[in-house]
């Protein structure tokens, strides 16, 4: 238990870290042209890991896995990137710790799956945290276009990452369930989906040598995220999802919110009082969600 709960933590805390530096990077490149930067990356990192061992999977599940990586990652993490942008990172990942409280309506709407008294609860505290962030002004030089619009677009955009991460995440639960996959050949399949979604936009990419400068500086940050967010996360989440009850290591991986309000200083944000709140009621909904609202 005691190994779960820190991996889950850390994780958390590797996913918080490398949204900041992601969100800190100086380049030219769009969010899904990002995107497809650190799919790329992240998949050079994973293949030698797995490539030597057996691979042997039914069609079906298989097939639900690469769906889920094309949803959850080329869709999902570009329009995370997007709302990074212009929302920053403790606002985004506020937003984003939503995704039990949206499964749990998924459940009801498609399964019958009705919530419990304390779940509704939790659904209406992550819903209030949302209210606070998507009407909080945003700090001076973090949103792209101060204006009202921009704003709208970056809650938009955290909504849109949500919805395309949750269900990514219903699809790759539903083919883990029905065929044994390696965690590691899971997670390298979920990038090779995405990349293969997301390989035409290389035609895009600027000539090598153009960009922001200084362009040394972008390669460590670059690396680093992804060895955070997307190698060492993903393994540490493993981890804690084998070693705890889904829904311990769900509420303790939502503490992103929490984890990341040291860092808005960083980035030329200050969360207030609002702020604050936001990222309690985050974490406090989710926790009822899963159910550790009830005795």
């Amino acid at each position: 238990m005691l190994t779960g709960a820190l991996a889950a933590l850390a994780a958390t805390l590797c996913w918080t870290l490398a949204s900041s530096l992601w969100r800190r990077l100086p380049t030219s490149l769009s969010a899904a042209q990002l995107n497809l930067f650190k799919t790329l990356l992240a998949l050079a990192l994973l293949l030698p890991l797995v490539a030597l061992r057996s691979w042997s999977a039914p069609a079906g599940p298989l097939v639900l896995l690469l769906l889920s990586g094309v949803l959850g990652i080329a869709a999902g993490d570009s329009f995370y990137f997007a709302a990074l942008r212009r929302l920053g990172t403790r606002r985004t990942l506020t937003l984003d710790a939503g995704g039990p409280g949206l499964a749990a309506v998924a459940g009801a709407l498609f399964l019958a799956e009705w919530p419990t008294a304390g779940q509704w609860l939790g659904l209406g505290l992550i819903s209030l945290a949302v209210l606070l962030v998507a009407r909080q002004r945003p700090s001076d030089g973090l949103v792209v276009a101060g204006s009202a619009a921009g704003q709208r677009r970056g809650v938009a955009l955290a909504l849109g990452a949500l919805v395309c991460g949750s269900g990514g995440a219903l699809l790759a639960r539903a083919a883990l369930r029905a065929g044994d996959f390696d965690p590691l050949q899971s997670a390298a399949l979920w990038l090779a989906a995405a990349a293969l979604v997301l390989l035409p936009l290389l035609r895009t990419l600027p000539p090598l040598g153009q960009g922001p400068r200084p362009p040394g500086r972008r390669w460590p940050l670059a690396l680093v995220a992804t060895l955070l967010g997307t190698s060492l996360g993903i393994a540490l989440q493993q981890t804690a999802l084998q070693r705890l009850p889904g829904g311990l290591a769900v509420a303790l991986m939502a503490t992103a919110p929490v984890m990341a309000l040291p860092l808005a200083g960083l980035e030329g944000d200050r969360p207030g009082w609002t702020g604050v709140a936001a990222a309690l009621l985050a974490l406090a909904g989710v926790s009822c969600v899963v159910g550790l609202g009830s005795g």
